[in-house]
């Protein structure tokens, strides 16, 4: 059995030919896909997607240009707390799924809700990935109340956000690596490279996000709120591309035997 530590196991069979088990790809397939690419509300893969892509279009229409002067900043922020809330219902989904993949998962007795497994990189990546959702929901919860102060903007709605935009860049940079099997690769034909190169990007755009949307704890003012919305505009369509893309990707598996 050969290895590179953290993306793939090689396993040698008696008449010595290599079959590989990708960590990707064993949890994503750990069983066979049920319904179809686009409807199959059984399958924990299909809410995945979905909760991810209503997510990230409520993150993208709160950000386009002109909607909070239509709907008022009000109902502005309670797309982007809704958005939030379907974001970390998606991201536990995922966390459930890398924590179902592991071989002790397979026997009842050893399942347990929260586990720590550090020696994996898909754990590594969703748990990080729902601490970084987790703090997207107290970023845009307080966002919602009025009249607050310069400092307590910057802790409770510029912060949270910055952090869980780190969270979201290291998750995703994870899953790149998983995905790749290191830092870089060309897979074009594979959809998970697509899906956790969109997400890569969209984390990125996160990041400048939260740059530009820095909250000055004593005057309250926004260092780029254009800037800021553009860059949450471009990362939410990336999210979404990602979050569509992991259909397909469901049951590719069941297509390669047709």
């Amino acid at each position: 059995m050969m290895s590179n530590g953290f993306t793939f196991v090689d396993h040698v069979r008696p008449d010595g030919a290599v079959v590989r088990w990708g960590s990707r790809r064993h949890r994503k397939h750990q069983r066979p896909a049920g319904g179809s690419t686009w409807w199959a509300p059984s399958a924990r893969g299909w809410w995945i997607a979905v909760l991810f892509a209503v997510g990230s279009l409520l993150f993208a229409i709160g950000s386009v240009p002109g909607y909070s002067d239509a709907v008022g900043a009000q109902w502005d922020t309670i797309t982007y707390f809704v958005g939030s809330l379907f974001f970390t219902t998606a991201s536990f989904l995922s966390y459930r799924e890398a924590v179902d993949a592991a071989p002790k998962a397979q026997n009842p007795s050893h399942r347990r809700f929260f586990v720590f497994q550090p020696r994996r990189i898909d754990w590594w990546a969703t748990a990080v990935q729902l601490a970084g959702t987790l703090y997207f929901n107290v970023s845009t919860g307080f966002a919602m109340a009025h009249n607050l102060s310069a400092d307590t903007a910057h802790k409770h709605v510029w912060r949270p956000d910055a952090i869980g935009s780190v969270c979201f860049l290291v998750s995703s940079f994870l899953c790149w690596y998983e995905a790749c099997h290191g830092w870089a690769a060309w897979r074009p034909r594979t959809w998970s490279w697509w899906i956790t190169l969109a997400n890569l990007v969209g984390s990125v755009a996160f990041g400048v996000s939260a740059v530009a949307g820095y909250i000055n704890p004593v005057t309250g003012e926004v260092h780029n709120l254009g800037g800021a919305d553009t860059t949450t505009l471009i990362g939410a369509i990336c999210f979404l591309v990602g979050a569509v893309l992991l259909l397909p990707e469901r049951t590719e598996e069941s297509q390669r035997g047709l």
